[in-house]
């Protein structure tokens, strides 16, 4: 029997665009902090025929942080396992740290990007993609929407919606969070582009619920798309209270790493739309929280920022396997180091990708590449 004989773990920086070093900063209005760099962490599960299965994490920052755990936690457990139990490990994995927070931070992020590499790992010795081992395909490329419109000023999101429309491109998501009125005039201003553009608004979690409300029935009014995190990630009730008072989807989850966690947001009927990031999840628990969400009737709609070409194949392949799909987030902006890492780069169009074709998760990592990367 084929058996897992190594891991190893790549805690990834890439340059800074400024060729700074390395720091890390908060970024007003929103309160979490940033990396000078992007980085994220790469975890490659070596079977002892040679086969490799690749995975990621979304971590953005410290991916050091996460290493660890593989190395030290993860890896005793994994060598001389059988690959082709991929939810058995996964579970074993994630009760390590019961007592001590196992469903979320940087242990779940470890678990996730393992998870990741032990379904690519599978699908190569099978000889199957990912999404034909998690049930087979709603679609072969998934819709997107265009995510970030990143400008100082109005004029400047209005000039690249203008220029994502002339492209095909009717969905869009701003991040906003600058006041509620300086929010309102930018949602005025890009719904103006055009009559069937679709703008989603993303604050971040910066208000409360007095300014949330407000910001949420101008929303409303303008027949915007989904209302994102507009309140504290962890205000179930301010959700709920919000959710049940305005006639547009709530969104949230791109912090959550687990079902349970989803659970009270849904129980609550405090979301309309939930948006797991597979970086953060995984596989197994992703698609898991796409068909609990089912069960009740919701959405998702997958999260997607800063990981590279593995997180974003892996997302395209839960995506693909959900059958309550609205879109997959898609940063033009960050994409093109996402295909730094690989060997052939994805390719997305203006409204769609293409779910990786191939074993396993469909991709050939650039291992010359990963290793001239890896934090120092």
């Amino acid at each position: 029997m084929t058996v897992i004989e190594r891991v190893d773990v790549y805690p990834l920086s890439l340059p800074a665009p400024d060729g700074g070093a390395r720091t890390y900063r908060t970024s007003p209005p929103w309160l979490s902090i940033y990396g000078s760099r992007r980085e994220t962490l790469l975890v490659r599960i070596v079977t002892d025929d040679g086969t490799t299965g690749w995975g990621e994490a979304l971590a953005p920052v410290a991916p050091e942080v996460p290493a660890q755990i593989v190395s030290q936690l993860f890896t005793p457990v994994l060598v001389g396992s059988d690959p082709l139990a991929v939810r058995p490990i996964v579970d074993r994995l994630r009760d390590l740290m019961r007592e001590r927070g196992h469903l979320g931070g940087h242990q779940a992020d470890a678990l996730a990007a393992v998870d990741i590499a032990l379904w690519d790992l599978a699908g190569k010795l099978i000889g199957q993609p990912v999404v034909q081992l998690l049930g087979g395909a709603y679609r072969d490329v998934v819709p997107t929407y265009v995510s970030g419109l990143p400008g100082k000023s109005d004029a400047d999101r209005v000039a690249q919606a203008r220029d994502w429309v002339a492209r095909g491109v009717r969905q869009v998501k701003v991040g906003l969070g600058y006041g509620v009125r300086a929010d309102i005039a930018s949602v005025e201003a890009l719904r103006a582009v055009h009559d069937d553009l679709r703008v989603a608004v993303d604050v971040h979690g910066v208000y409360g619920l007095a300014d949330a409300m407000r910001l949420g029935r101008a929303l409303v009014e303008l027949d915007a798309w989904f209302f994102e995190m507009p309140l504290a990630f962890e205000d179930v009730a301010g959700h709920a209270d919000l959710a049940t008072r305005l006639d547009i989807p709530v969104a949230t989850g791109e912090s959550m790493r687990h079902r349970f966690e989803f659970r009270p947001f849904v129980d609550a009927r405090a979301v309309g739309l939930l948006q797991p990031d597979i970086g953060r999840t995984g596989i197994t628990e992703g698609l898991a929280i796409a068909q609990y969400a089912e069960t009740h009737h919701l959405p998702v709609a997958p999260h997607h920022s800063a990981g590279l070409g593995i997180a974003v194949a892996a997302g395209l392949h839960v995506s693909a396997a959900a059958g309550n799909l609205l879109a997959f987030e898609y940063h033009p902006t960050l994409f093109p180091e996402a295909n730094r890492i690989l060997s052939t780069p994805l390719e997305p169009t203006p409204t769609g990708m293409a779910v990786p074709v191939g074993t396993g998760l469909g991709v050939e990592v650039d291992v010359a590449a990963v290793e001239k990367l890896v934090a120092a």
